[in-house]
């Protein structure tokens, strides 16, 4: 049984995707170990089926704790038998790349988003520099490469000459319901994470339009205690921290409409296909996303819901109230993500995820 240790800067948690990678591994014959990162507001794991190892760290964030993590990764890596390391974004891959080569071991890289293209680096003009440089010396070295939408897989291919495969973060497949949610409360949801970018502010503002209508906020992230105090200005806004992903399901079900409000900064932005997206369709929760192409293009093929095309709070809060006031409009976008689930589901992608480990 081969060995495969999966690396990743989070603290696994919440990580959908490489709970599903693990165990899609771990049903294919491999023994996978998945390595992340401890805080001191680390929630319990719970019991997993595959091995977990989150790491102890003296930092937090900035310079000094990727310093520190790449460090740690790579005496882990160095001194644990492994047949397959896997590097998950390009904060893991130096330490990944590096015991790889020593041990004369395969590598798979899954690029979760463009990393060196992501808001927080815009105005970081030496951190963007030393990421890129990273990424540019690695890249054209690897053969084993993955990363979440096709955009993205493109840009990577046309830059480094290197085949990239698409594994798109799917969920499993739901269970179809025997007939479609006609009453619920008018909760909208968001969920994912919390900074720049997502669209949170905006949604916060449309709520003082919406006042028989409440917004769920789920996720963490490095703006959370300033937009959730901020919320206190806005009665019907609630903001829940991080919830266990086998526990999400249960709230994303509970809502009338599932917010993807990014907004274009940067091509990691602009080329984004939100893991949300598809966890609201499989609980046929009709969609409201922003005008960006890959969002867009799910959206508006299986026509799940409607498209933002103008970012101020009086028109989202006039596209809410038209989509939830139509209800067999709403029907049909429930009856549309109940179909689009068959093909959109993580059994159909992970024949392509391990495609790269075979």
């Amino acid at each position: 049984m081969q060995k495969v240790i999966l690396a990743v800067s989070n603290d696994i948690t919440t990580d959908q995707r490489l709970h599903k990678v693990c165990t899609s591994l771990q049903k294919a014959g491999f023994d996978p170990l998945l390595v992340g990162r401890n805080k001191t507001s680390s929630l319990p794991l719970g019991d997993r089926s595959y091995g977990t190892h989150r790491l102890p760290m003296w930092f937090d964030s900035g310079k000094f704790f990727y310093l520190e993590l790449n460090i740690r990764l790579f005496f882990f890596l160095l001194f644990h038998e492994v047949d397959i390391i896997t590097a998950n974004d390009l904060d893991t891959l130096l330490p990944c790349f590096l015991v790889a080569r020593l041990k004369r071991v395969k590598l798979v890289y899954d690029s979760h988003e463009y990393f060196t293209e992501v808001p927080e680096l815009a105005h970081r003009a030496f951190e963007k520099k030393v990421w890129t440089k990273l990424e540019e010396f690695i890249f054209p070295r690897l053969d084993r490469v993955s990363t979440v939408a096709v955009s993205i897989a493109d840009i990577y291919s046309r830059k480094y000459k290197v085949p990239v495969k698409v594994v798109r973060n799917l969920p499993h497949k739901g269970k179809a319901l025997n007939a479609m949610k006609a009453s619920k409360e008018k909760v909208l949801i968001y969920q994912g994470a919390i900074n720049m970018g997502r669209g949170i502010e905006l949604m916060m503002k449309a709520m003082s339009l919406l006042p028989e209508y409440v917004l769920w906020v789920i996720g963490d992230g490095p703006l959370y205690a300033d937009l959730s105090e901020r919320s206190r200005l806005f009665p019907n806004v609630q903001f829940l921290g991080r919830v266990p992903f086998e526990m999400l399901h249960s709230y994303t079900e509970k809502a009338i409409l599932g917010l993807s409000l990014e907004e274009d900064l940067g091509l990691n932005y602009r080329f984004a296909l939100p893991n949300k997206l598809f966890d609201y369709l499989q609980s046929q929760v009709p969609i409201v996303c922003s005008d960006l192409p890959e969002m867009k293009q799910v959206v508006e093929s299986y026509e799940l819901g409607r498209v933002l095309t103008e970012r101020t709070p009086a028109a989202l809060a006039a596209l809410v109230k038209e989509m939830v006031e139509d209800e067999d409009r709403m029907r049909q976008y429930q009856k549309n993500c109940l179909k689009a689930s068959e093909a959109l589901n993580w059994e159909k992608e992970e024949e392509v995820l391990l495609g790269l480990y075979r």
